[in-house]
This record gives C-alpha cells, sequence and structure tokens, in this order.
C-alpha cells in the first residue's frame, strides 16, 4: 500500500487526528459554556448549519456554525501553527 505524499504546507508539520482535535476544541467551549457537535452527513442540520456547529449547554441553543474543523481550532488557538489536521 502506498503511503500518500505530504502537501507542501503539512511538510514539518506534526500531524493530529480529527478526534484529537475536536478534544481540544471542547476543552476551548467548555469555559463558554459550549460543546461542539458533528452534523450527520446529508441530514438537515448539515444543510442548514454546516458540518460542525457549538451548542450553548445553559440554554440548549446553537451557538455558532462551522464547516472547516482546522480553521475553527486555528480561530480558537488550540490548533497551532505548526500543527495541521490529519486527513
Amino acid at each position: 500500500m502506498k503511503k500518500k505524499a505530504p502537501s507542501a504546507e503539512q511538510k514539518g508539520k506534526v500531524m493530529v487526528s480529527e478526534r484529537g482535535l475536536i478534544q481540544r476544541i471542547n476543552r476551548a467551549l467548555a469555559k463558554q459554556d459550549e460543546c461542539l457537535k458533528k452534523s450527520r452527513p446529508g441530514s438537515r442540520m448539515e444543510i442548514d448549519y454546516g458540518t460542525y456547529y457549538s451548542v450553548n449547554l445553559r440554554t440548549n441553543n446553537i451557538a455558532q456554525a462551522w464547516n472547516d474543523l482546522e480553521k475553527l481550532g486555528r480561530d480558537l488557538e488550540v490548533l497551532k501553527q505548526y500543527e495541521a489536521l490529519a486527513k
């Protein structure tokens, strides 16, 4: 089985799994009483809000929605410059 060559952006970066990044994001969102959820593929939630969304745990409302997990990690500063999301 051939290994996929790393892209130019990923060379020299530490790979972080999707599960690991979600855990980091949830720890950061917990400080704001929120948690990250993932929509099921093809569901109405994915069509309306995107792949990922955060739920406010106090009001049980959707707080924010995202499609790019890596960008969210960088925005919350839980994914460092030398890290990349493993695809």
